[in-house]
Order: structure tokens, then sequence, then C-alpha cells
């Protein structure tokens, strides 16, 4: 009863106030909304879209969550990103030109302020690549200028990072002089809510990484190789040799080396997996030193065997080589062979273009020997194959069962012609009841830039999007994928993947035609009450995720859903009401959630839509190379839907 009546008091001051501001917040009211229809009025002169005619919005539903607003960019931007890339696969330029139409505004997000900045650097990176005249490929051959194109040999100080032009080849090495620094204290959370001390511990590692190239701004190189030694171990107590690969920023299982050998079938190229050292914890207490000696030496029970500590110490200098075999990487310290690690996930050895070497280590020098004289792989004459057979079929003016978009990297041209050769070769395309397109946004690289504007004349099914390709920004190329799909085809259903997803096309229609077609459809490898990471790299910020736990989402790689859905989504886009969030399969959930409210729609999960590499018969795989591709079709070929390597 107190606090009721101390809010009536307070309630009543308030009212009291109120009426004297009652007059000031009418006038202010009546220029708000004159403001808005100045503005409006601006937006309806602004003209038609580029490709398509308006879609309507949708009715009705639960209130959104937010508006998204975005910032303009300058007028030359639209000019040039708008009519001159209209001639290479019919451009949604839509997604951000009406940036020009809103005008300039403030309290944007992070994630609208790099949209503007993207679209921007977009829209000048165009233009150069419109302009450019030289040669493509020798521009892209010797991108770093100067010098032999690929030496076969590279010293360098005491750099932490070098690169390696033409990658390596069998027999190459690369080695590492320096000297592992002394354990420092590091605070450790999980350690204190356990009770462990206050939670610090004193932590000596350092990693060395065999790199590639990154696809976009904003998104990690691949790490090809993750050699990482832990000097006073982890969780584990004891030191360490982890190494493990990193593709799209999505971590391998790792392979750890503790001391113990690996077993008879664990080989690489004939050498162990992991070697054996001394540990503190293998000491049999029930065998003591004269029965050890009696029976290696008169019994003859046991053969007398050399071990080695730990191949690492603080404060001591050691020489670390990484040598490139056939089917993996062999790591040596001193002149002995401690690990192998196999090769993964496709990656060629010219693939590891860069070196890196990071923690507590004091780099002294960097070597890398008989390295390979050309790169296969900068040669887009043996990457891109200009046929006719490959060349897309245009757009059909009648219905279709399926429209595929394909996220792609400027750069990935390897990617791109290994999709042409396998699965949109199957009948479905090549007959014109599905059709696939690439999605691209544009490299910092004019050379590039031009490559790509090349490509897509010759090919045909390419949608260049005009802002600089970012890590953080893919959710506009799924925004792009449903608006292409809704204004260019007449299509039943979207399907959205990758471009190193193989997709078993036969199967992926017989799944569809199997669910009611009178419910909107979500069809994927679902996520059900996945929680935001708070700490850490990828760490969500409760600005930009304030729920405990994310919608109902498909795994990104490779998802379905109904036109339906689509439209929702490319008409809440034009009207600025759409949440925009930076991961791209969370905010299609995002998006189906709130059309569910109207529509109930049809969540499907299977596993098969693979997330982690590939399953036997599966409906799509992830992580698969070039190379893996092609086996993948040559199987398929066969009736074999089986993986061509595991994870």
């Amino acid at each position: 009863m107190k606090r009721a009546r101390s809010s009536e008091v307070f309630l009543g001051g308030r009212l009291r106030a109120r009426r004297r501001l009652a007059p000031l917040l009418a006038a202010a009211a009546f220029a708000y909304l004159l403001f808005v229809s100045v503005k409006l009025a601006g937006l309806g002169s602004a003209g038609p879209a580029a490709v398509v005619s308006t879609v309507p919005a949708a009715s009705g539903g639960e209130p959104l969550r937010r508006q998204v607003e975005e910032p303009a960019p300058p007028t030359r931007a639209r000019a040039a990103a708008g009519g001159g890339v209209a001639g290479y696969g019919r451009i949604t330029g839509e997604i951000l030109r009406r940036y020009e139409a809103i005008g300039e505004r403030g309290n944007f997000t992070e994630l609208e302020r790099m949209a503007a900045e993207a679209w921007t650097l977009g829209a000048r990176a165009w233009e150069e690549a419109s302009a450019f005249t030289g040669d493509v490929e020798e521009s892209i051959v010797s991108r770093d200028g100067g010098g032999t194109k690929c030496p076969g040999s590279i010293a360098l100080g005491g750099e932490t990072a070098a690169f390696l032009p033409c990658g390596l080849a069998a027999g190459s090495a690369v080695t590492v002089v320096g000297t592992a620094r002394a354990a420092r204290p590091e605070y450790v959370e999980a350690l204190e809510r356990r009770g462990v001390g206050n939670g610090t511990v004193l932590v000596a590692q350092f990693a060395v990484e065999l790199r590639g190239l990154r696809a976009a701004d904003g998104e990690e190189p691949p790490r090809i190789l993750h050699l990482n030694p832990r000097l006073r171990g982890d969780w584990s107590g004891r030191p360490v040799l982890e190494m493990n690969t990193c593709f799209r920023m999505q971590w391998g299982t790792a392979q750890r080396c503790d001391g113990t050998p690996s077993k008879d079938d664990g080989h690489v190229d004939g050498l162990k997996k992991c070697e054996k050292w001394e540990r503190r914890d293998s000491f049999n207490p029930n065998e003591t030193k004269t029965s050890s000696w009696l029976n290696r030496f008169i019994g003859r029970a046991k053969k007398p065997e050399m071990t080695w500590p730990f191949p690492f110490s603080e404060g001591k200098m050691f020489v670390l080589t990484i040598q490139a075999g056939v089917e993996g990487y062999h790591i040596n310290v001193g002149g002995r062979h401690v690990a192998s690690f196999p090769h993964r996930m496709g990656f060629a050895l010219e693939d590891a273009t860069g070196l890196a070497v990071t923690g507590g280590i004091d780099v002294h020098s960097v070597y890398a020997t008989a390295l390979p004289r050309a790169h296969p792989s900068f040669s887009l004459q043996q990457v891109l194959e200009m046929s006719d057979r490959w060349t897309a079929r245009p757009v059909p003016q009648e219905p279709i069962q399926l429209f595929i978009g394909i996220l792609s990297a400027t750069n990935h041209f390897a990617e791109r012609m290994a999709i042409r050769k396998t699965w949109m070769q199957f009948p479905a395309i090549q007959l014109g009841n599905v059709v696939a397109r690439f999605f691209v946004a544009l490299s910092h690289r004019k050379e590039i830039n031009a490559a790509l504007k090349k490509e897509a004349e010759y090919f045909g099914d390419i949608v260049i999007l005009p802002f600089i390709d970012r890590y953080e920004l893919v959710v506009l190329k799924t925004v792009a994928i449903c608006q292409y799909g809704v204004q260019n085809i007449t299509a039943d259903y979207i399907m959205k993947c990758d471009d190193d997803t193989f997709v078993r096309l036969d199967i992926i229609l017989q799944q569809i035609s199997t669910y009611n077609k009178s419910l909107p459809l979500y069809l994927g490898n679902l996520n059900l009450l996945h929680r935001p990471l708070r700490h850490g790299k990828w760490a969500v910020s409760y600005e930009e995720w304030p729920e405990a736990v994310y919608p109902p989402y498909a795994n990104g790689p490779g998802y379905v859903l109904s036109i339906g859905i689509a439209r929702d989504i490319a008409s809440r886009h034009a009207n600025h009401s759409l949440r925009l969030f930076k991961m791209e399969d969370v905010s299609m959930g995002m998006w189906v959630e709130d059309y569910n409210a109207t529509a109930p729609v049809q969540y499907v999960h299977s596993w098969k839509f693979c997330q982690y590499g590939c399953v036997d018969n599966y409906f799509t795989a992830h992580y698969q190379s070039p190379r893996q591709m092609l086996c993948l079709w040559d199987k398929l070929s066969t009736g074999r839907a089986h993986c061509c390597n595991y994870r």
C-alpha cells in the first residue's frame, strides 16, 4: 500500500508537468509529420529499381523487433554501380541503392556503418575495374610486385610473418629458429569459477601456422596447418603439441601429441603422427631400477629404448622444420621427427602461401627452401575453362521449381569453376527446371574485380553485388538472393548455399516434393536453443542480441525455404523493417520466425545437410575443395553418394 500511494503522488506531479508541456509537444509532432511527408515525397520521386518491379509489402503479423535504417552513399556511387554493372548478371543494386533516397542520418549500428563504407568503396572499386586495361592474369600473378615471381628459397631475419609466393611443393621445407619465452601469468575465468585459486595460471605457448589467402575482408585466412606447442600444457596438465586446421573460420578436430606414440595405423608418409617423449606420469612404481635393468639386459625381455624430453623448453633456442610431404606435413625439432599431420579438407600444397608465427616466441630467423617456381592456381587460363559447355542458360520466363543462390568470394575462381563442372550439370539445371547463380561482392584489388567482370560476362551465372566483400556483410548477400529469386524468377522454392558446398540436387528436389506445398517450408540442418557466445573472438554483445537463445535456424552451408518467406524478406527489406544480424544463418532464422507468426512454417531438420564436411548419403557436403567437388561428382556418376575424405 505504501508503494501504491507514493506512486500516485509521483504520477500526480508528472501529470501537472505534462499539462504545461502539451502545447509544445503538439507543435513538435506537427513539425515531425511535415518532415516525414517531405521525405516520403522524396522517396517516391527516386525512380524505379534498376532490376525489377517493386514487391508489395506483407501485411499482418506481430510487430517487428526494430527497424533498420541505412546511410546513403554519394550520388556518383549509384551511377557507377548501377548502370555500369547492369549488363553483368542483372545486378540487384537495390539492396543498398536506397541509401541515396533515405539521406544522411545518424544513430547507425556498427553493421550499418560497415555496410555504408563497403558500398562507397565498392562503387569506387567497380569504376577502377571497369577502367582497368592491363593484363589481368599478369597483374594477379605479380600482385606483390618486383623481383622473381616464384623464388626457390626465402631467407628472413627475425620477422614473424613470411609470404610464400607460389606456396609449397612436395619436399619444400619451412624452418623457424627461435627461443620459447618464459611462462607468463594469464587469468582464466573458468578456473576461478571452479574454485581453483584466483584463476591465474602460468602459460608458455606459441603457434606456427601455414596460411592460405583470405576470401573477404573481416574473414580470417584459412589455417592449413596450425602448430601449437604448449610447454606447460593446458587442461591435460602436461606439455602437448596440438595441430589443427581452420577453414572459413571453422576449426577441425585437433590432433594432440602428448608423449604417447601413435598406433601402428597412425602414419603419414610412413612416419608416426605422434612420436614418444618422456612423460612425468609414465613412471611405473612397481618396477625398481634394478629389476628394470635385469629385465632389459639379462633377461632380454625388453630392448633398451631411447627416450627424449618434450622438444621445446622455456628460454632455450630450437630449430623447428615443417616439411611438406605427399600425405601431410612433418614436424622436426633439432633434426628429430616429433609429429606428422595429414592433409585435410582438400588443401593443395600450393595453397600454403603464408607463414605466421605468434605467441610467446622470439624469432631469430626464418628459412623456406625447395619452393616451387610456379603457382598453377594463379593462372586463370588453368582455372577457368572458357568453353560454351559451362555457360549458363538464360533465366527462363516460365515458372521453375527451385532457384539456388550460391555465396562466393571474389577470388574464388577455382571454386566456381568446380561447381560449373559438377553439380550444376544436373539435368534439372540443364533443362531449365532449376536456376543457379553465384552472388559475389567486390575486392579491394582492381585486377581481381576485372577478372571477375570478365568471368561474369562469359559464363553469365554471376550476380555482382557492388560493395566491398566483408565477412560481416554476408547477410546482405542472403538478402540479395531472396530479392533476385522474387524479382527475376518465378520459383516455388529458394535454396542458399556456399561455394564450398556440394549439392545433390536430385535428392534435394525429391525431398522438397514430399512436403505439403500449401504450407511454407524451412528445410535444413536446424539448430534449436542455440546460445550466443558472450566472450571470446566470436562474442555477440547484449546490444546485438539481448535474448538468451537464438531462434531456430538452419546452418548456413545449405538450406531451402519457400518463395513466400523469401518474398516477405524482400518486402520488409524494401520498406526498411528487416532486422539485419551479422550472422546470416541466424538472421534467416529470425526472419522465418517473424513469418511463422502469421503463416505457420514447416520446420524440417535433416543432419544430411552436413555442416562439418561430408557423410555418406549426404544431401549437401560442406568444406569441399575444388578437387573434392570433382571427386564427389565422379562417385555420383557411378551411383555412389560416398565422401572423398573425412574431416
